[in-house]
């Protein structure tokens, strides 16, 4: 009779592996070779940035084409759709691995009331999506200072 010698981490190893495979997630312990490949929904990178006189939202959005998005504002959400699409299969092309996303992406935000929605612009170039949302002439007034007497 052989001892073999119990090794929990080993064993939370294998479960998260084969819940991995049952959820059809890419897992880093299956080895070269044996990696799931998966084709899952993607989101976009963000960034939101403000200027006193409008916010700026840069998506990045490699690959997808002017056509295939779509900008919406309703009831004080800014929502973002669309699609990259995966190539089609080339005959005698075989891919070995394919790591970048595809399908369908939605993002959504939700804008501050001084957002003057009637002025908003949107620009795609190089992959990059840019809105500008100006703020309203009520949200630019300077501040003033009152003097406590």
């Amino acid at each position: 009779m052989n001892i073999t010698r119990w090794d929990p981490f080993r064993e939370l190893q294998d479960m998260s592996q084969r819940l991995n495979q049952i959820f059809a997630r890419p897992s880093d312990g299956l080895g070269l070779g044996r990696q799931l490949l998966t084709v899952a929904e993607w989101s976009p990178a963000v960034d939101v940035s403000e200027t006193d006189a409008e916010y700026v939202i840069k998506a990045e959005l490699p690959d997808v084409k002017k056509e295939d998005v779509k900008i919406t504002m309703e009831d004080g959400v800014l929502t973002l759709t669309g699609e990259r699409k995966q190539e089609k299969e080339e005959k005698g092309k075989r891919y070995h691995r394919i790591e970048r996303s595809y399908g369908s992406f939605m993002r959504s935000f939700e804008l501050p009331d001084n957002v003057d929605t009637s002025k908003a612009k949107a620009e795609y170039k190089d992959g990059m999506l840019t809105l500008s949302l100006p703020k309203s002439e009520k949200a630019k007034s300077k501040a003033l200072e009152i003097k406590v007497s």
